[in-house]
């Protein structure tokens, strides 16, 4: 217990650099952007674009674009692992506590195993397990969804000069 409370304790306690305010601005800005597209066009196509774990992936996407979890492959893949998992164990195991935390344990195991972590996509088993989704949820809103997140960042971030998105493919 002792150890336990010293490593808590270990630190220099400092905060990261603070953004400046056109990287907060713009950060924002973004992820409304984003928002508003996927938000106004599942309205219009009647079809779901938008995820709850959208939101979290805008911080990175905008805010942290240079950040391996920010990149297309990471968002895009990362997105589609976590919610594909968490629509097998869905079918297969129903709806019980412990094949919620499977969908979990298996989702951080693949994106570490195939290189695609994006955190927000960690929470798209637990979204498909509350909301009940189907096999449809894969494409609408997942994948065709974080495409169009994507394809926004590839335009809007590398608007910034001397700024480029992607880092990587």
């Amino acid at each position: 217990m002792k150890t336990l409370l010293m490593k808590l304790s270990e630190g220099d306690g400092k905060l990261p650099p603070k953004a400046s305010i056109r990287d907060i601005v713009f950060a924002g800005v973004g992820g409304g952007i984003v928002t508003a597209i996927l938000a106004s066009a599942s309205l219009g196509l009647e079809v779901a674009l938008i995820l709850g774990s959208f939101g979290a992936s805008c911080v990175l996407v905008f805010g942290y674009p240079n950040v391996p979890f920010s990149q297309p492959r990471n968002v895009v893949l990362g997105h589609f692992f976590s919610s594909l998992v968490g629509i097998i164990c869905f079918v297969n195991f129903g709806e019980t506590w412990w094949s919620v935390a499977i969908a979990i344990s298996l989702a951080i195991m693949i994106m570490m195993a195939t290189r695609t972590v994006h955190p927000p996509a960690g929470s798209n088993p637990i979204i498909i397990f509350l909301s009940g989704a189907s096999w449809e949820f894969l494409f609408f809103p997942t994948l065709i969804g974080s495409v169009i997140l994507v394809g926004i960042a590839l335009i809007y971030n590398n608007l910034r000069r001397g700024e480029y998105y992607p880092e990587y493919w």
